[in-house]
């Protein structure tokens, strides 16, 4: 448990969105066990039963419902907001808005109802900087959003900071790095590719990846919920250091004593592919087999400098790059998916 959280008194009032998702969880279960008075909302299609058992005031329904989230707000000190939507075929330029900026608007407008509210802890992505050309990249980083969901992740940001500078709203922003850990999937089909005979990379980039483990990101987001000097900051929150993608699976391979083979394919083609099966499967409504998103991860770099989240937060990751893949690849195997 990170001691920031000793800095919310218990029986504090805190809203979390996204409860039910993988990060949510862990937040949730951190809250709940510092004896905060936690309330959460959840679509009607989520699944509880991974919090079943613990001590939370849910709401049901969607973020981008005033009435709903009117409600969920009312009285709350705290409010995490963790929810976004899916990046799937059938998640629409208008499903990301209403999620991301919609959303964002509702709650902060009805936390000024409240003259205890304290902090706005908002969930944005580093994927608002885009490819990172000359790194490492720091919170002022040009931004390049590359797809409706980064768009809109960004355009929540720029709506939350104009906001705040007419209202004095408490608010910080976090943006996460590629979250990862035990509980997630995330990076299971490349941990699978580390223990073929052949580890494929597409292009000549250096795939630079930055991770932040899930234990790592939810204490930065308590930490950022009390720190005096988090208020009105952005903070990327993420391991020390990037990794690069062959980096990974040798880690992995090694740990299952296994041995790799990196094999370099052009990229080119793999764009070509992935945008005809999106014109086949979009209007369909299907997940494509493979599609443009998937191929440019192996052409850009994600390289973050983390400075400012040490520095103001006072955060130090806990967890390596190398003792957190080998934790999350331990639970795999324990799941019996590797």
């Amino acid at each position: 448990m990170n001691n920031t959280i000793d800095n919310i008194p218990a029986g504090t009032p805190v809203l979390i969105t996204g409860a039910t998702g993988f990060t949510g969880q862990v937040l949730a279960k951190k809250l709940v066990n510092a004896r905060l008075k936690v309330s959460a909302l959840a679509r009607l299609s989520s699944d509880l039963s991974p919090l079943a058992n613990l001590n939370i005031n849910w709401f049901r329904g969607d973020v981008s419902d005033e009435k709903i989230m009117q409600q969920a707000v009312a009285g709350q000190q705290y409010v995490f907001h963790l929810a976004a939507a899916l990046r799937e075929a059938k998640s629409t330029e208008k499903d990301y808005w209403n999620v991301h900026v919609k959303s964002t608007q509702i709650i902060c407008k009805a936390a000024l109802q409240n003259p205890n509210f304290k902090r706005y802890i908002h969930v944005s992505t580093i994927g608002v900087h885009g490819h990172i050309d000359q790194p490492p990249a720091t919170e002022e980083f040009r931004f390049a959003p590359g797809d409706g969901y980064q768009r809109t992740k960004l355009e929540a940001e720029e709506w939350l900071i104009k906001h705040a500078a007419h209202t004095k709203f408490p608010y910080t922003i976090i943006r996460p790095a590629a979250i990862y850990g035990p509980g997630d999937k995330r990076l299971l089909k490349l941990f699978r590719m580390a223990l073929k005979p052949v580890f494929v990379l597409l292009g000549n980039g250096k795939c630079m990846y930055h991770l932040v483990h899930v234990d790592d990101l939810t204490n930065t987001f308590i930490a950022a919920a009390t720190h005096p000097d988090a208020l009105g900051e952005i903070f990327i929150s993420g391991a020390n250091e990037p990794i690069a993608i062959t980096d990974i699976a040798r880690i992995v391979a090694q740990h299952f004593h296994k041995k790799i083979r990196v094999v370099r394919l052009p990229i080119k083609p793999f764009f070509l592919i992935g945008d005809v099966c999106e014109a086949i499967c979009k209007p369909l409504k299907i997940e494509p087999p493979i599609y443009r998103r998937r191929v440019a991860f192996y052409s850009k770099d994600r390289h973050f400098d983390v400075t400012k989240m040490r520095n103001i937060l006072g955060y130090e990751p806990k967890h390596s790059n190398e003792t957190g893949i080998i934790e999350t690849a331990a639970w795999y195997r324990k799941q019996g998916w590797m």
